[in-house]
């Protein structure tokens, strides 16, 4: 138990680097939560800040989920009392999500974080490569389809448990739980979003997207 409780509480703590914030104080003190949609993700620092900005930002909160499930989860810490087996199973699942609620509610930045999708890609990385593929196609459809960022985040999310009982991902109970804390959260935290695209003032990714004229 107290591996468990010590990797959980390092990998929020990862997951509570959020890169925009990051990036923002390298750049001067720029804190995207107070331009365009306030958000402290890839997208509003895409929206606001450019290609070179966002790439740095997407690439810290991508790793430091893939940390947190691979690396920090089957560390060996010597002198540490070890899991049960039981448990020891459930740790790359318990890390990852750790780390995206570390994303979400940073310790570092007074609990005001991103949505956590790029850290969820990270993580699944780490946790089950396999599902990164229909997860990643999941994404891009919808974008496509739709042409919201956001949806096409919550429909790969939401999807996310289904891929794990559908490919028969091993452990299966600890992917199957994690990819329904992926869900709830993501849906959690695009709450905004859907009622724009109700209201219909969600901005649509017209480069991406099928039906929208190219700019």
């Amino acid at each position: 138990m107290i591996e468990l409780l010590v990797k959980v509480l390092a990998s929020y703590l990862i997951g509570s680097v959020v890169g925009s914030l990051v990036v923002g104080r390298l750049r001067g003190g720029v804190d995207i939560r107070t331009l365009g949609s306030g958000n402290a993700g890839g997208t509003n620092a895409l929206r606001t800040q450019g290609k070179a900005f966002a790439f740095w930002v997407i690439l810290i909160d991508v790793a430091k989920g893939w940390v947190a499930a691979r690396v920090i989860a089957t560390l060996v810490v010597p002198g540490m009392p070890a899991a049960v087996p039981e448990l020891r199973e459930w740790l790359p699942a318990v890390c990852a999500a750790a780390a995206i609620v570390g994303h979400v509610y940073p310790a570092w930045h007074g609990f005001r974080g991103g949505k956590g999708v790029a850290t969820l890609a990270g993580a699944l990385a780490g946790v089950a490569p396999t599902l990164l593929v229909p997860v990643l196609l999941t994404w891009l459809s919808a974008v496509a389809l739709f042409g919201f960022v956001s949806l096409a985040s919550i429909l790969a999310a939401v999807l996310l448990p289904v891929y794990a009982l559908l490919f028969d991902t091993q452990p299966r109970e600890p992917l199957v739980a994690f990819g329904a804390f992926v869900a709830a959260i993501v849906l959690f935290t695009h709450r905004s979003n859907l009622a724009r695209i109700r209201a219909g003032s969600e901005p649509r990714a017209r480069r991406l997207w099928l039906f929208g004229p190219g700019r």
